[in-house]
């Protein structure tokens, strides 16, 4: 089974891949991974401040090709990060749409507004960010604002945090 977390920035994507990882004993690709690998290689000319849209452009024709095969080979895999777009399927023929669970992240503006200083603490749990100033309450705003527009444009299968953070999934 593959299984593809998405979400704005800082909505616990990698956190959940780890909890997922440490239940189920399934390997987990973070996509800023093999950002910053391809990045650091010299491999791209993107940067880390390049458009979102840029990234998954670059990206996600490889993490597809690397989730084809993980399936071919019958193997499990998460893949976490925000560079999986939103028409995902149409990438994939019937037979690996089989095998794939897509779940994407959104908090309400309520849960922004209420939880700010929470999202700011835990924002490094699993991976130490070293520059963080871009995550400003009116940026997480915008961007979960964005996730969820567009989650239900494409009607994507999304998880709303609106009360408390309390993310499950069962595989």
């Amino acid at each position: 089974m593959i299984v593809l977390i998405t979400g704005a920035s800082h909505t616990g994507k990698t956190v959940l891949a780890q909890k997922l990882l440490e239940k189920y004993k399934y390997p987990y690709l973070s996509i800023d991974h093999l950002k910053m690998g391809l990045i650091r290689s010299g491999r791209t000319d993107l940067t880390p401040l390049s458009e979102d849209s840029d990234l998954t452009e670059y990206l996600w024709p490889v993490v597809r090709e690397m989730i084809k095969t993980a399936i071919e080979n019958r193997q499990n895999l998460i893949v976490e990060g925000c560079y999986i777009p939103f028409d995902w399927e149409k990438d994939f023929e019937k037979a690996y749409l089989a095998d794939i669970r897509y779940y994407c992240l959104v908090m309400s503006e309520r849960y922004i507004q209420t939880h700010f200083s929470e999202i700011k603490k835990y924002a490094s749990i699993i991976e130490d960010r070293l520059d963080d100033e871009y995550c400003t309450l009116d940026r997480v705003l915008e961007e979960n604002a964005r996730v969820l527009e567009l989650a239900q444009k494409n009607n994507a299968n999304y998880i709303l945090i609106d009360d408390e953070y309390k993310v499950t999934i069962n595989l």
